[in-house]
């Protein structure tokens, strides 16, 4: 049994200044960028409430897009269930898995990143379930 969730939005952007990217998302959206950690590097993060998806921005060097995060207690569990969904693996990165869904968008399957996953706020699956 794992647990698993939508957690966040995630703007990849090719840009050669992730702060200036980080500057128009966080006026766009109305959020101010939280103040970025000495070891940041390429990422940022607009302050979004408990009950909103997080809003990540990433400086990459693949075009431009967006793309979703799912966060999880057990990501191989959870890669192995959105496979049989018809999902496919495309690489693993650090600490995360970069998947595609059958209809071409990625996405990554990445651990809890607001605290533990449980019953009260996030989806429980069994053993290869493809439904809570």
């Amino acid at each position: 049994m794992h647990h698993s969730r939508f957690c966040a939005l995630v703007i990849d952007c090719k840009v050669e200044d992730i702060d200036a990217a980080a500057t128009f998302w966080s006026q766009a959206f109305g959020r101010p960028v939280n103040t970025p950690p000495p070891d940041a590097g390429p990422y940022r993060d607009l302050a979004v409430s408990q009950d909103e998806p997080m809003i990540l921005l990433q400086k990459v060097d693949h075009d431009s897009r967006v793309h979703l995060d799912i966060e999880t207690d057990d990501i191989e569990a959870e890669v192995k269930r959105l496979e049989a969904l018809g999902a496919k693996r495309v690489a693993f990165v650090k600490r995360w898995w970069v998947m595609e869904a059958p209809t071409g968008q990625r996405f990554c399957v990445v651990r809890p990143q607001r605290g533990p996953l449980n019953a009260q706020n996030a989806n429980v699956w069994n053993d290869a379930a493809t439904t809570p």
